[in-house]
């Protein structure tokens, strides 16, 4: 797919303030590390997250979410009436029904004109949202869209240490498919999408692929269907096969990109990835032909936020000043399933608004520390 109308006007962040270690999460799960003879220090040397959020127990997905699109809203000073479509695009969300996106669209006052609704893809919801918008507003049938989720690790970080220390039957080898659990974070992000006349100035949304390999549909999973605040899930992830299998994907999504932006790769000036930890960052680099030092980095402190992640790398990204105008910037999702969704952008002025660090943390002495 290719825009030519389509403008990236603003982005909401809005980051929990509690804080997981991965010595705090490690220090919970004291019974199983004693019994089965862990070594600390483990979890964030294989993952290379050291930090992930957590938003306040019984919080619903749609209430940062409105603090995160009332941000977008305001970083650009685009009126609500204008706002033709909302999308909320999380796997977490209030409940089976009604639509997350209903209570969403009350509290930031849109018209009842409005397309409101949910759409999940595990973590490509918020990429799928943007195509989505990005057809409306190019066709002209909107002005304007929001794109909006949350993700709460909470229930499956506690669910997931829960069952770890309590099941006296696992072994080294059968508490494999736990860790990618223990490696979520919170965070919720809204991506404002517009037309020309609305925000000028702003970084420009030109191309979309999507690949879908869902002979893979098995690899990540969880065990039931559950949604808002009470929800205790537990999932199931086959996590050497999961990396093999997403960063082909990914690859083969790739040269599509490529083929439809025209873009050699080396004229990428900064790539984004979906944040799943530091060995699949560097083999999906290494498997596009992207060099690390022109990709942002979000997870070493949040975790995999899920649907969030890649936008709230880019709010990071625009943020820190790594992101400047008339680069070219490749959105590069992957989600279980396998799906991929990749988007080019022409970035320009893009306004950030939330709570994310004025600066990139660093964790190279941690590093060092635990090695």
């Amino acid at each position: 797919m290719e825009f030519q109308n389509v403008r990236i006007a603003a982005i909401g962040a809005c980051l929990p303030e509690e804080v997981w270690s991965s010595e705090h999460v490690e220090g919970l799960l004291e019974p199983i590390y004693r019994r089965l003879r862990l070594p600390e220090g483990r979890l964030a040397l294989m993952s290379g997250i050291h930090q992930r959020r957590v938003w306040p127990a019984g919080t619903m997905p749609s209430t940062p979410s409105v603090r995160s699109g009332l941000a977008a809203l305001q970083a650009a000073e685009v009126p609500a009436e204008q706002v033709g479509c909302l999308i909320h695009a999380s796997v977490c969300r209030d409940f089976l029904e009604p639509a997350t996106a209903s209570r969403v669209h009350h509290d930031l006052g849109l018209s009842p004109d409005c397309w409101v609704y949910d759409v999940s893809n595990a973590c490509l919801g918020l990429l799928n949202g943007m195509v989505q918008i990005a057809a409306l507003i190019e066709s002209g049938a909107i002005a304007a869209g929001i794109v909006v989720g949350t993700e709460n690790s909470r229930p499956l970080l506690e669910q997931t240490i829960a069952h770890l220390n309590g099941d006296q039957s696992l072994t080294r080898q059968s508490v494999k498919p736990a860790f990618a659990s223990l490696t979520i974070g919170s965070g919720s992000c809204a991506i404002l999408l517009t037309n020309p006349e609305l925000a000028p100035e702003a970084s420009q949304l030109r191309f979309a692929v999507a690949k879908a390999r869902t002979e893979h549909h098995d690899l990540c999973r969880s065990d039931q269907d559950t949604a808002g605040a009470g929800m205790t899930p537990l999932m199931d992830t086959d996590s050497e096969r999961l990396l093999e299998a997403g960063v082909k994907t990914g690859a083969e999504a790739f040269a599509a990109f490529l083929k439809q932006s025209g873009w050699q790769r080396e004229h990428i000036d900064r790539s984004v990835c979906h944040q799943v930890g530091g060995r699949h960052r560097a083999l999906m680099l290494q498997s596009m032909g992207l060099p690390v030092d022109r990709d942002v980095a979000t997870f070493p402190f949040l975790g995999n936020t899920g649907s969030v992640a890649l936008p709230l790398s880019l709010a990071a990204g625009a943020q820190w000043s790594q992101l400047r105008s008339d680069q070219r910037v490749g959105l590069f999702g992957i989600g279980s399933g396998i799906n991929s969704v990749m988007l080019g952008c022409r970035w320009q002025r893009t306004p950030v608004a939330g709570n994310l660090p004025d600066q990139e943390p660093d964790f190279s002495e941690r590093v060092e520390t635990i090695a």
